[in-house]
């Protein structure tokens, strides 16, 4: 069944004359009644009773149109989203880390939907740690992800375009909150509370250990940096975490960690070799040329 003819169809049922039909369609008049006639021998039914000076829709005339009208409104419908979308429109899924969700996702989705006002852009934001956001963009729950660079994920390409130094917050009473430097070797004999295992920064900090030949003393485990903070103000040990606003808020003493240095680099993720709809793609691009590193 030709498209074209369901259209010229549902303008004949507004007109209901073939001369106008024909001239609002552009087309000459014997071509639309070729054209309805080739659509009622297709169905097997009459649509329209020819008449002098005007035409009428038989009652499956109107029977028909009905479909036609509502199959072309989904159709239009239809177009029109493939067209918003081919203009960078729709929606964009981020994943961040809960400590990137204070201030820096935030800035960067504000500062983009300011460069195209004129676009329908929608963000849904989604936090947690590293390794289930990345599992989430491999299954597409998520566009990008910003998050700690995981080793071992060759499907997926990391981009740096934010950094947070590491610091070493004690509570308030710990023997050492009286310092504002500190070598990490020192917080060997003090109980800590760690990352746990399927946190980024264990990686970081179980190399920042093995920098200076100590093993420090592991009393709890933690997946998240702002949970490992609340528990450091509450007296469970010390701990190794990046440096964040909240600290500011909570009683613990933040301590530069003057040896060995370490700044931790936050990256933008997104899959290799793998489609992304023109909204997404725009919006990567400009995180890459405003915030890489």
């Amino acid at each position: 069944m030709n498209l074209y003819h369901l259209r010229y169809f549902s303008v004949l049922a507004q007109t209901q004359h073939f001369g106008k039909a024909a001239e609002k369609l552009c087309i000459t008049q014997p071509s639309l009644s070729h054209a309805i006639s080739q659509l009622e021998t297709e169905l097997g039914v009459t649509l329209v009773e020819r008449k002098a000076r005007s035409s009428t829709l038989t009652k499956e005339g109107y029977q028909f149109l009905n479909y036609v009208e509502n199959s072309l409104e989904i159709l239009d419908n239809g177009i029109d989203t493939m067209k918003r979308v081919s203009n960078g429109e729709g929606t964009i899924s981020l994943g961040f880390l809960r400590t990137l969700g204070i201030s820096f996702i935030p800035e960067v989705a504000a500062a983009y939907l300011k460069t195209c006002p004129e676009k329908s852009i929608h963000f849904e934001f989604h936090s947690g740690i590293s390794q289930p956001l990345l599992e989430g963009l491999k299954t597409e729950k998520y566009n990008v992800v910003f998050c700690t660079k995981m080793e071992n994920e060759k499907s997926i390409e990391f981009i740096p375009v934010s950094k947070q130094d590491l610091v070493l917050i004690v509570p308030r009473n710990h023997p050492l909150v009286k310092r504002y430097t500190i070598d990490l070797s020192e917080t060997i004999p003090y109980p800590q509370v760690y990352f746990s295992h399927s946190s980024g920064l264990r990686v970081v900090i179980d190399h920042l250990f093995e920098k200076i030949g100590k093993h420090p003393q592991i009393a709890y485990e933690v997946e998240e940096d702002q949970v490992i903070a609340g528990l450091v103000a509450q007296n469970f040990g010390i701990a190794v975490v990046p440096y964040m606003e909240e600290l500011l808020r909570l009683n613990v003493k933040i301590i530069q960690i003057s040896h060995p240095y370490w700044e931790r680099n936050f990256y933008m993720a997104t899959l290799k070799d793998h489609y992304l709809p023109p909204v997404v793609q725009q919006f990567k691009q400009y995180v890459i040329e405003k915030y890489s590193l």
